[in-house]
């Protein structure tokens, strides 16, 4: 049986650019050592992906921070991190969920050999949340995991009522 780790939107601009704080520089490590325990083949890796026009979208105009514009440093994946993820699938998404992740990963657990995914990332309680709720949505059989010392919120408070949702949910919260 396979574990598969999927890691959340480690950018630059999430960790200690416009968008990040002290929390996410905080795990960094964990999630390095985290990465370290996986084959890069059970590994994806979300970055959220936005263009110059940002402020003008729906997302934008309610969270009016320009960031993790593709191209710019913001955007990028941390580059220690980045390092430890060469191979792996690497998933651009408009928003805080990534359907096409939710399918794939589904497709990989079809053979029946999938035992747990685990998620880590940035931010708890927006697309860390987002997408191991699509995830659990496509494979309800299939045990959803949370890192929560391998996560940030956007506050300690939204990180702990998002810990608090996906266990509502059935997502095992470490």
């Amino acid at each position: 049986m396979r574990k598969l780790l999927v890691v959340v939107d480690m950018q630059n601009d999430f960790i200690d650019g416009s968008l990040g704080t002290p929390e996410a520089v905080a795990i960094v490590e964990n999630v390095k050592n985290k990465i370290r325990e996986y084959d890069l083949k059970d590994v994806f890796v979300t970055m959220d992906t936005h263009t110059p026009d940002y402020l003008d979208t729906q997302e934008g105009r309610n969270l009016p921070v320009v960031h993790c514009v593709k191209g710019t440093e913001g955007w990028q994946i941390r580059s220690d991190i980045r390092e430890l993820l060469q191979g792996a699938r690497i998933y651009e998404k408009p928003t805080f969920g990534s359907t096409e992740l939710a399918r794939d990963i589904a497709a990989e657990a079809a053979g029946g050999e999938i035992s747990e995914i685990e998620l880590i990332g940035l931010c708890t309680d927006i697309c860390v949340v987002s997408n191991a709720l699509l995830i659990k949505a496509v494979l309800p059989e299939v045990p959803v995991a949370v890192d929560a010392s391998c996560c940030a919120g956007v506050t300690p408070q939204s990180h702990q009522a998002a810990l608090e949702t996906m266990k509502m949910c059935q997502v095992h919260i470490r």
